[in-house]
């Protein structure tokens, strides 16, 4: 066959077309690859340059003035920048701020955005505890009973927020009325953290939730 008749066949057509798709599809790839990177760049750089304004607002003694500016920092990293992954530190930053400013609704759903943007360990940990946080600052005890729930079944005995957990989890379950199952949890602070530094504090805890005689 020749070579004009190979190349005007359509099966060589079709593999010359099929073959082009692959380049676009691969150029296509590389081009939106190229552009997270970028963009995880850019959302960095704007975290970065929130910093100090979250640090003037951070803790008890900053200003209104201060914390809202803050917040708009951290509101704007996220909608300029939610795609990169400055967006999870960024709303854990913002939940912070808001539970400070005692916005309860709005920190849990900045938490809430930091889990659902794939937050992993201790970050993640922190959030999902953060939810509990303004459950129970709302005096909301048995949804704050369910959230320190989700924390305490995924930290086991052993890891580092382990005590924190179950402490979160036991106040809760006392504060919904539940006081057999906090002193459970409580019991079992003891139990797998023996030389826990709170011992004292959680015996005296059990003490005051059993019933009198």
């Amino acid at each position: 066959m020749e070579w004009t008749e190979l190349l005007s066949s359509r099966g060589v057509r079709l593999g010359v077309k099929a073959g082009g798709v692959v380049l676009v599809l691969a150029v296509l790839g590389v081009a939106g690859w190229l552009w997270l990177r970028a963009e995880d760049t850019r959302g960095q750089v704007a975290l970065a340059a929130s910093t100090e304004l979250v640090q003037q607002a951070d803790g008890p003694q900053a200003t209104t003035d201060s914390r809202t500016k803050a917040i708009a920092a951290l509101q704007l990293v996220l909608a300029q920048h939610g795609r990169s992954s400055a967006a999870v530190q960024a709303a854990y930053e913002l939940g912070n701020l808001q539970f400070q400013a005692g916005d309860y609704a709005a920190a849990r759903r900045a938490y809430e955005l930091t889990l659902a943007k794939g937050a992993s360990g201790s970050l993640r940990t922190l959030a999902a505890s953060g939810v509990g946080y303004t459950w129970e600052a709302e005096k909301n005890y048995a949804s704050a009973v369910t959230a320190y729930e989700a924390v305490a079944r995924a930290v086991p005995a052993g890891q580092f927020f382990f005590e924190d957990a179950q402490l979160d989890l036991a106040r809760a379950q006392a504060l919904a009325g539940k006081p057999t199952e906090a002193v459970a949890t409580y019991e079992r602070v003891l139990k797998d953290v023996p030389d826990t530094r709170r011992a004292a504090d959680i015996r005296a805890r059990i003490a005051a939730l059993q019933p009198r005689k």
